[in-house]
């Protein structure tokens, strides 16, 4: 029975109800989040609200779970963290989601309202968390009543509904999380509302593509969403499309006009620069995407972006179309007819189309030797195994943005989840665990090297909680290879880069999951295609042979 007069009918109510009934007014139906001292009165509330909880075994699981969340399902992710240590636990996974542009909303306790400024030794006290996080979020909102409590979650809503989305703190003090008070109706975010460009800026765009005789399309994580009509312009247009690493999955790379996520080779940054028009929808054009300085264009830039500031960002657009890219791209393509029509009337002449395949192929040269070329039959036989519409998951790793980014094709409505920008570690198990818990019908592979992957390695523990299929395939390669091979680049001796072996599986099976070794591509698929049937976790460990060492497991194991 609940205390203070306090219930989901009451206008008074604790400042942790009050938190809860306004998630819960917003549509949030699951948190990530550990309970401590600090946090329980938001806890007492989520089941009578109806939202579920998934406890991950450190906070930064349970940030990069949220944002997993957030991109599977295109919903905000919530996550719950106590004061001081556990919200800075968290800070990691926020700066990924900044990084990102994924709604990503953390709430946690913070220090009384009159708390004093100089420091008294309470538990968890620290100077200012919301200082701490303002310089990571969209915003850090410390409320000062309950009632407050209602406009500052529906300011955070109304943000992922309306602008560039990114990550949100919401500081609730201490004794406002237990202090009855009238709370008011509650408040909700404004409906969804397309914003759209100004419609001169469309036809000056249409009117350069109209001209253009060699465009380029390039599709970051702003354009999801909008790969329909992302097609239907490249084949308007008879451009080729390339993706970023967040731009993954947003066109289909099976598409003769795909060349996928190599941005950051030589050929691909050549045909972006020689081209006459370059139409960006959703990416900053920078150096993660690039992974080296952006090329200077010799056309002409059209920006597509929600977020104003971006048509000044590393490329300054020449024509800026501010609007989100779905309503966006079908301005144009209504645009495109008439001048495209007008044009031919007078010259019977269109763009040649780009040799897409030809492009591809000279971007692959020299990806077949060495280490990248043993992934490859790897990659083609878990390319082979996933259903349609799988959500993938990945790590920083050399497997991963040398590998699986370029060589593994993804076609909607599968996804590519990718710790871009910011580029933590230790993102791909929480991630997919969080896809998993928001699209449980939906097949769920998370890709690893074993130097990230035991960052989070504990959310094992999580993954056989949420007891569905969910493989874990980690490339092994005895530590942090992408250090050591520039270590070695300089000259340097490898120093705190080597990893003693470490059987993978048996730690899967002490968290209650499964382990699997493949040191064929057959063997590959065959674990990963009974990873997908069993309860679980799977950790399917691939061996990497490095030039210094002989592989640490020679044999194939597994208890599936």
């Amino acid at each position: 029975m609940r205390g203070g007069g306090t219930g989901p009918g009451s206008s008074v109510l604790t400042g942790g109800e009050a938190l809860v009934r306004a998630l819960a007014a917003h549509g949030t139906d699951l948190a990530f989040g550990i309970p401590g001292t600090h946090n329980l009165e938001i806890y007492r509330h989520l089941a009578p609200y109806g939202i579920r909880h998934l406890a991950p075994r450190h906070e930064q699981g349970a940030g990069y779970a949220a944002d997993g969340y957030a991109r599977a399902t295109g919903r905000p992710g919530v996550a719950i963290t106590t004061t001081g240590p556990a919200l800075l636990n968290i800070a990691a996974a926020v700066g990924q989601a900044y990084s990102d542009s994924v709604p990503l909303l953390v709430v946690s306790p913070g220090m009384p309202l009159r708390h004093p400024r100089l420091a008294t030794g309470m538990l968890h006290e620290m100077p200012s968390q919301t200082e701490a996080f303002r310089h990571i979020t969209a915003f850090s909102h410390r409320v000062s009543s309950v009632e407050e409590i209602g406009a500052a979650v529906a300011r955070a809503f109304t943000l992922f509904r309306t602008q560039r989305p990114r990550p949100v703190h919401i500081e609730v003090p201490l004794d406002l999380l237990t202090a009855a008070e009238p709370a008011g109706a509650p408040r909700m975010a404004p409906p969804h509302l397309p914003v759209r460009p100004r419609p001169e800026a469309l036809r000056e765009a249409a009117e350069a593509l109209r001209r253009a005789r060699r465009p380029a399309l390039v599709l970051g994580g702003g354009a999801h969403g909008a790969g329909a009509e992302a097609l239907a312009l490249a084949e308007r247009l008879g451009a080729a499309v390339a993706t970023t690493a967040n731009g993954k999955g947003a066109f289909p790379e099976s598409h003769p006009r795909a060349l996928g996520v190599r941005l950051h080779t030589p050929a691909v940054q050549k045909w972006l620069a020689g081209s006459d028009a370059v139409l960006a929808v959703g990416t900053e054009l920078a150096e993660s995407d690039l992974w080296s300085a952006p090329p200077a264009l010799t056309g002409t830039l059209i920006r597509v972006d929600i977020d104003p500031a971006q048509m000044f960002a590393v490329l300054p657009a020449d024509i800026a179309l501010v609007g989100e890219a779905r309503e966006t791209l079908r301005a144009l393509l209504g645009e495109l007819p008439r001048v495209r029509d007008e044009e031919s009337s007078i010259t019977g002449t269109a763009p040649a189309p780009v040799d897409a395949a030809a492009l591809r192929a000279e971007a692959d040269a020299g990806t077949a030797d060495g280490r990248d070329g043993r992934r490859l039959p790897f990659l083609a036989a878990i390319r082979s195994v996933l259903p349609p519409g799988t959500v993938l998951t990945s790590d920083s790793a050399q497997c991963c943005y040398n590998g699986a980014l370029p060589h593994l094709p993804v076609d909607p409505p599968g996804r590519y989840l990718h710790p871009t920008g910011f580029g933590t570690l230790g993102y791909a198990l929480p991630a997919a665990i969080g896809a998993k818990a928001g699209a449980p019908e939906r097949p769920v592979v998370a890709l690893s090297g074993d130097g990230g992957f035991q960052f989070t390695v504990q959310e094992l523990a999580t993954a056989a909680d949420l007891a569905l299929p969910l493989p874990v395939v980690v490339f092994d390669n005895g530590g942090y290879g992408e250090i050591r091979d520039e270590m070695a680049a300089r000259g340097d001796a490898p120093v705190a880069v080597d990893h003693p072996p470490l059987d993978l599986g048996a730690l899967a099976r002490a968290y209650g999951g499964h382990g699997a070794r493949a040191t064929t591509p057959a063997a590959l698929a065959d674990a990963l295609r009974t990873a997908l049937t069993v309860p679980g976790p799977t950790v399917i460990t691939v061996p990497e042979p490095a030039d210094h060492r002989e592989p640490a497991h020679p044999t194939e194991e597994t208890d599936l």
